[in-house]
């Protein structure tokens, strides 16, 4: 019956993904770091210090994607770093890299569902948020499931207008535009640079991450994808560029229209910050929140597609239970694994005692905990990189990653800065998170038998084809 499954294709995703459908997934999947998110890095290191850890983390994320983007076009897997680090380091390195990249995966929803609320808010002060972010779930995971190409084709025109509305944001604020309004306090509430900046600076860096967090989920589009040996280098490369220059526009443009500490702790900056130049009854203002929506809409869109490709090739291959691994036999799209997601979003949105844990906001939590999974994956797919460099000198390489080894030794160095800081600064998160990881690797242990049996399985069907 399995077996018939696996022939049938009820285990199989459809190629269809277009060159420019990639591009808007990798831009769509990270544009809601430009909205909201970034912001709280303010709170503790002021607009100046922050901007010194954008830039280093933009270094960071430029590197990664050159050489991540060598692994994607060498093994285009559904499960993107699991894939990778099953390769290099075998089934624990395939399960540490996979349940990273779904930690930050189904958490990054809820803090983006959130953001979405606090939109719709400003429009409609009745409106409780947490309310629409339960109707963002269950509208968005209604489309992942109705089609991939569905799917992709509406993540690409969302993102086109997220990019026009960012650059009407920067335009409108420009007349009141003040660089005394930027710097003032920028160094950890400070005129001018101390060390005693530098703590502040290492705090931040979780919210710089935000501005670029899953554009890696790429990958799991790579079994969708019609070429992905050509379209997927073009797509990370032209999406990365694209994040930065609209990253430093958007933090710029804010920080300079007025009183910037009022914008540091909060799920709506830009509206706030335009609110600042063109008052609260201006059209520019509801233009800016109903417009806004596109870039929340974009990556909360595009993540659902993420973690359910995640989720559905860790099922695939018996990491997660196989009730998850099967397609929707009209749509082609894993639709249980979508649903799956979305439960465990939807409960972290209610799940309040978060806000206590550091004394951070829901949101700022949720989204702590996301970059834990991102960087933990980073370091192993790093690490992955230069294990296969090594061992399997011959594989194809449609894209190699550009002055190897410097690149991915950079980005690799550059993820262990973020995880330690990130240690020392949020303790009782990572603890968190590290309770998630211990739980599936006791579930890793007790399911070899499946696997073993999986890769049986495979290799029976491989020798009949």
């Amino acid at each position: 019956m399995q077996s018939a499954n696996l022939q049938s294709g009820t285990h199989v995703l459809k190629p269809v993904l277009s060159t420019l459908q990639l591009w808007g997934i990798a831009v769509g999947l990270v544009i809601s770091g430009e909205y909201f998110g970034w912001s709280y890095g303010w709170a503790s290191a002021g607009t100046l210090g922050f901007t010194v850890t954008a830039i280093f983390v933009a270094a960071m994320y430029t590197t990664f994607i050159f050489s991540f983007t060598e692994l994607t076009t060498s093994i285009p897997h559904a499960g993107g770093p699991f894939a990778y680090s099953k390769r290099a380091f075998g089934p624990t390195g395939g399960y540490l890299a996979g349940a990273a990249t779904l930690v930050e995966f189904v958490f990054a929803p809820p803090a983006i569902s959130l953001a979405i609320g606090a939109y719709l808010n400003v429009q409609f002060p009745s409106l409780d948020p947490k309310m629409a972010a339960l109707g963002a779930y269950i509208i968005f995971m209604t489309l992942n499931i109705v089609g991939v190409q569905i799917a992709a084709t509406f993540e690409l025109c969302v993102t086109v207008l997220a990019i026009f509305e960012l650059l009407v944001f920067m335009g409108v604020v420009s007349p009141g535009f003040s660089m005394a309004n930027f710097t003032k306090g920028g160094w950890s509430g400070q005129d001018s640079f101390s060390l005693a900046s530098i703590p502040g600076m290492f705090a931040a860096i979780p919210f710089a991450i935000w501005f670029f967090l899953a554009i890696e989920g790429v990958a799991m589009a790579a079994e969708e994808a019609k070429d992905p040996k050509r379209s997927i280098p073009i797509a990370y490369i032209a999406g990365v560029l694209t994040l930065v220059v609209l990253a430093i526009g958007v933090m710029v443009f804010a920080g300079g229209a007025g009183d910037w500490t009022k914008l540091a702790n909060i799920n709506d900056p830009l509206p706030q910050a335009m609110k600042l130049i063109v008052g609260e009854n201006s059209g520019w203002l509801h233009m800016l929140v109903w417009l806004g929506l596109f870039g929340l809409v974009a990556s909360f869109h595009g993540i659902i597609l993420g973690y359910s490709r995640q989720i559905f090739a860790l099922a695939r291959e018996s990491y997660l239970p196989s009730f998850f691994a099967k397609v929707h036999p009209r749509f082609k799209t894993p639709h249980r694994a979508i649903l799956a997601g979305g439960a465990i979003g939807i409960a972290a949105i209610y799940s309040d005692e978060f806000i206590t844990i550091g004394g951070q906001t829901l949101t700022a939590n949720i989204v702590t905990m996301s970059v834990f999974g991102a960087i933990l994956m980073y370091i192993l797919s790093m690490l992955s990189l230069f294990k296969l460099r090594r061992d399997e000198p011959d594989m194809v390489r449609p894209f190699r990653a550009p002055l190897y080894p410097y690149f991915p030794a950079f980005a690799l160095m550059g993820a262990f800065i973020c995880m330690g800081t990130m240690i020392y600064y949020n303790p009782l998160i990572f603890g968190v998170f590290i309770g998630f990881l211990a739980v599936g690797y006791v579930y890793f242990l007790t399911t070899g038998h499946h696997r073993a049996a999986a890769i049986d399985l495979q290799a029976a069907v491989a020798q009949v084809n």
